[in-house]
């Protein structure tokens, strides 16, 4: 089939009034709140919806049907890019993790009356979620087959016990799609459910937020405690023990949504450098005209366009619905490092006023860092592309003999 990169006209459009919008409404919040959202109040975010509501932007990667704009994966790509030029361009649009995450797995999974309970809300911005699956060591993390967090079948239901940390979005949400052992052993690759289970549930605490390099995801990084909490058994999420599967439906996606966001916040660092260095003469010359300045600004184009590249072919991948394991894996590790390195070399570029607060790239700079361990660090996600890769050669081996 040809490939195309055009953008369908209604895209450009979305993608030029979020860029507007970003521009207008969201950086001068994102000023005023010098990046930090984590202790943000729900104000501030209704606030941001509610423009982007009447832009006709709001929630562009859930359906129609849920009062959404109904983009593929290929058309969220610029859209999520344009709004992740912000760091609160994605909140504004109702596509900031875990909620888009959550959106688009209780879209494929849940049902009717599920959706109507929990996803038609969220989609509509009137309430918020995370996803409780990460938990302290020795549980869940890199290696989710580590899940120790139980839920045990009763008359009526189920009763969850266990620790969650690092939850994403924890403070305010409103319900938690948990990830809980239901059958074998810490270390088994199966036995895993989700669950549905809503904030005020008794015997479900957040104990505390967890101190973090980063400020900018609303809501903070909870630590959640389940002490014998009681769900019905409407509360499951799909079927019972397939919740690392569905893990998949969610994480594959979530890692390239991931990947289009960061790219704009990399997009913005760079046209910071690129405006100093424009603008700031040095040892007689413009600083853009200096060679090691342009090695540096012509290395953050390159990293740009082939992290573009990279998450457009993994779009498309996803969208057909081909194998896409392998080739989220490699955009999500070279595209984390790639941004990491475009706001590094812009910060250097630009000096003293890079580490300063009159710019924001030392705010960057702290946001960008963590995006090479969430969803996978890289090592995690090297050691998956090699071994597929050692056992592609060793099947073409074996087929040679």
């Amino acid at each position: 089939m040809p490939v195309d990169f055009a953008l369908a006209p209604q895209v450009a459009d979305l993608v030029q009034r979020t860029e507007a919008l970003v521009r207008d409404v969201v950086l001068p919040v994102e000023t005023a709140h010098g990046g930090s959202a984590h202790d943000a109040p729900e104000d501030l975010r209704r606030g941001l919806q509610d423009a982007a509501r009447a832009a006709g932007l709001l929630s562009p990667h859930v359906s129609r049907a849920f009062g959404g704009l109904g983009l593929g994966l290929r058309d969220r790509a610029p859209v999520f890019e344009a709004a992740g030029y912000s760091l609160f361009g994605p909140l504004a649009l109702n596509c900031a993790a875990p909620d888009e995450g959550n959106m688009h797995l209780l879209e494929r999974v849940a049902t009717a009356g599920q959706q109507e309970r929990y996803l038609r809300p969220l989609a509509a911005g009137e309430i918020r979620s995370c996803f409780a699956m990460t938990e302290p060591a020795p549980g869940a993390g890199s290696d989710p087959s580590a899940l120790a967090t139980t839920a045990r079948r009763t008359e009526a239901g189920w009763v969850l016990n266990g620790r969650k940390w690092f939850i994403t979005g924890a403070r305010g949400a409103d319900f938690a799609i948990v990830m809980a052992r239901t059958s074998g052993e810490p270390g088994s690759r199966g036995g895993a459910t989700m669950f549905l289970v809503d904030a005020e549930t008794p015997g479900l605490t957040r104990t505390r937020d967890v101190d973090t390099l980063d400020e900018s995801f609303f809501g903070g990084h909870g630590e959640l405690v389940f002490d014998n909490v009681e769900v019905s058994a409407d509360a499951v999420l799909g079927e019972v023990d397939r919740g690392f599967e569905y893990a998949q439906v969610r994480l594959g996606p979530a890692r390239t949504t991931h990947c289009m966001r960061w790219l704009g916040t990399a997009r913005r660092a760079a046209d910071v450098a690129l405006d100093h260095a424009a603008a700031r003469r040095a040892f007689g010359a413009r600083l853009g005209d200096l060679g090691m300045v342009q090695q540096h600004l012509a290395d953050n184009e390159i990293d740009i366009e082939a992290s573009r590249a990279l998450i457009l072919q993994a779009c498309w991948t996803i969208d057909t619905g081909a194998p896409s394991g392998h080739l989220t894996s490699i955009t999500k590790t070279f595209v984390a490092e790639a941004v990491n390195r475009v706001v590094d070399r812009a910060l250097q570029v630009c000096g003293a006023l890079g580490i300063s607060g009159d710019a924001p790239l030392s705010r960057l700079y702290r946001e960008v860092r963590p995006f090479r361990i969430y969803d996978g660090p890289s090592e995690t996600h090297r050691w998956s592309i090699a071994k597929r890769a050692v056992r592609e050669a060793a099947k073409r081996a074996e087929a040679g003999r």
